[in-house]
């Protein structure tokens, strides 16, 4: 019913660039929240940066001024773009979608090399 499909993680090295996608399926993805969570293992997940209908954005302390989430409501694509990447940005990144349920994909690796 409800799928959300992130891509674009992989292996960069300290001072690179990534952009992640999540695109979803079975919601009207206007009206929703989206976001990114992350999880390193062994950490709590912690939310990354999260974008409103609105695109009201908000963005945890350590990724602000290197990441921006963005939107695009005709692709039903939530983006991440993240500059400057560091070793401990080293995590599973999650998308989440939330109007009146929760949602969440099944994460894409992101691993920043030193």
């Amino acid at each position: 019913q409800v799928n959300l499909v992130e891509s674009g993680g992989g292996l960069v090295q300290s001072g690179g660039s990534l952009r992640l996608s999540c695109v979803a399926s079975g919601i009207t993805f206007s009206a929703f929240h989206m976001a990114w969570y992350r999880q390193a293992p062994g950490k709590q997940r912690e939310l990354v940066a999260r974008i409103s209908p609105e695109r009201d954005t908000n963005y945890l302390d350590s990724v602000m001024g290197r990441f921006t989430v963005s939107r695009d409501n005709a692709k039903k694509t939530v983006y991440l773009q993240m500059n400057n990447l560091k070793p401990e940005d080293t995590a599973v990144y999650i998308c989440h979608a939330q109007r009146i349920a929760k949602y969440w994909g099944q994460g894409t690796q992101v691993t920043v090399s030193s």
